[in-house]
């Protein structure tokens, strides 16, 4: 979810790539709420870090605590921030409940993501 929305609201001026420190491919309640924002994330891919590619980056987001406590270390030359959100791949209960809490990720992330573009335009 927030490569996609990293790729609307950040633009062409910079590249944007997502990875896991595991692989589990596209969550499909993730493509569902994407789409109920009219950005469609079904042909991306779950990707493995890449330490080279990461160490050459400018900007690093973590989304999750598991994520920011096994990221890789990166030189000082990159910039990390982390983002304590909840993995709604985990969440328990219906089929509804379990996108609510997708609902709820995915607008956090959009809220901070344009935060972020706030900060990098200034």
């Amino acid at each position: 979810m927030a490569e996609g929305f990293a790729r609307q609201i950040l633009g062409d001026q910079w590249t944007i790539a997502s990875a896991g420190i595991e692989v589990h491919g596209l969550n499909p309640n993730a493509v569902t709420v994407m789409a109920e924002k009219g950005i469609d994330i079904s042909n991306q891919r779950s990707k493995l870090i890449d330490r080279n590619y990461l160490n050459a980056s400018d900007l690093v987001v973590t989304l999750c605590g598991d994520a920011r406590d096994r990221c890789p270390v990166t030189p000082p030359t990159v910039q990390k921030v982390h983002w304590p959100l909840p993995d709604p791949a985990q969440a328990q209960g219906t089929d509804a409940q379990k996108l609510v809490v997708f609902r709820q990720v995915r607008d956090e992330i959009e809220e901070r993501l344009l935060r972020l573009a706030r900060t990098l335009e200034g």
